[in-house]
């Protein structure tokens, strides 16, 4: 199988920089019913360094960035991105709570809704090759990785017209393309995403054969109005991307088999790992974290939390944390959205986050949680 190659000098390009394409919404392929609900809980309420409603304890989003040569095979302008708005249609119906939004329920807490707005899908073009940018973000740290993943902050006074699940599509000069995506912390954790996108690469590799009868001869985006780069809404966006914020992130396994969680035994699974991840990082984390504990499918509670005057309980944890686990782990390089056409690299992060934050996900006999500290 061949590559597409592209010879081009990186001191050739005086000005890199990302021109939005276009954007559009993505439902899930048919209506959700009935509809899906989880229920945000944020037990807060004293709490003096908080948002409008509440919502600076719902900022966050997980960012990943996977890199892809075009194969020749692939090479039409229009058969990432718009195979991609089908293929994500149809894995939605699975998911349907990533193209859902969030609604303010109470003064304590609010709800995840199904409500069929959509994912917001862009597509971009970078004025570098794919392996120009590579290298220029390796010489910057990654700098200019953030600007390959789109993600806006919850609206503190109307949640309900922000979308939790950003995709980008941008296309490098000479072929060589990128599938960034940001997901709201309290949406998902990076193990569903994990999930979802293997459902999601599963079902894009099976549509030639499912729609073998159809022909797509037009471009998905090439509505008039999307393919304006110099309409204002554009102009916006662009000025959303942020630099990758410093924020240092431990994953940890943790058994609990024939443990009944509490409360207290949830905060003390969570200074249990905030204590590993500061030996780990030879760092200290701040006075106080936010908690979060996706409890069940349905609920999430949220809640302020500080280590002052915290006295920790052995509460029989201690030999039940077996390993702590790196973003390399999760499947990333296998998401394949052209067979054998695997990720040339892949960059993970956990993005706009105020402060340091536990999550923490229960399964069966063990529970997955994430530590989280701007540096």
């Amino acid at each position: 199988m061949g590559h597409v190659h592209c010879n081009g000098s990186f001191e050739s390009q005086s000005i890199n920089f990302l021109q939005i394409l276009g954007m559009t919404s993505v439902s899930p392929a048919k209506p959700t019913e009935p509809r899906q609900v989880c229920k945000i809980v944020l037990n807060d309420e004293k709490s003096e360094d908080k948002k409008f409603n509440g919502t600076s304890k719902i900022d966050g989003c997980y960012q990943i960035v996977m890199y892809y040569e075009n194969v020749e095979e692939e090479d039409h302008d229009w058969s990432i991105t718009g195979w991609i708005v089908e293929s994500l249609a149809r894995a939605l119906l699975d998911q349907p709570l990533l193209a859902g939004r969030l609604k303010k329920v109470d003064k304590n807490g609010f709800e995840i809704v199904s409500n069929d707005s959509g994912i917001r899908l862009l597509e971009a073009q970078y004025s570098t090759t794919l392996f120009e940018f590579l290298e220029m973000s390796k010489m910057e740290r990654g700098h200019h990785e953030a600007e390959l993943v789109f993600w806006n902050e919850i609206d503190a006074h109307f949640p309900q017209f922000s979308p939790l699940f950003y995709v980008q599509v941008t296309n490098f000069n000479c072929g060589g393309y990128s599938i960034g995506i940001s997901c709201s912390l309290l949406l998902a954790d990076i193990f569903a995403i994990e999930k979802f996108l293997k459902k999601w690469v599963q079902i894009h590799n099976m549509l030639p054969s499912l729609i073998s009868n159809k022909e797509l001869d037009t471009p998905i985006f090439n509505h008039p109005r999307m393919k304006k780069p110099n309409n204002p809404p554009f102009e916006d966006l662009i000025s959303h991307t942020k630099s990758k914020n410093k924020v240092q992130s431990v994953a940890f396994k943790v058994t609990t088999k024939d443990v009944n969680f509490s409360k207290k035994l949830w905060r003390e699974l969570a200074m249990l790992c905030i204590e590993e991840v500061e030996q780990k990082l030879d760092t200290k984390m701040g006075s106080s974290f936010t908690l979060v504990v996706k409890e069940s499918l349905k609920v999430i509670e949220v809640e302020s939390f500080t280590k002052n005057g915290y006295i920790r309980k052995e509460l029989g944890l201690n030999n039940e944390i077996i390993c702590t686990t790196s973003w390399n782990d999760f499947g990333l390089y296998e998401v394949v959205f052209h067979e054998k056409n695997k990720p040339v690299h892949v960059s993970c992060w956990i993005g706009s986050i105020p402060k340091a934050c536990v999550m923490v996900v229960p399964e069966e006999n063990a529970c997955d949680v994430i530590v989280v500290s701007p540096s």
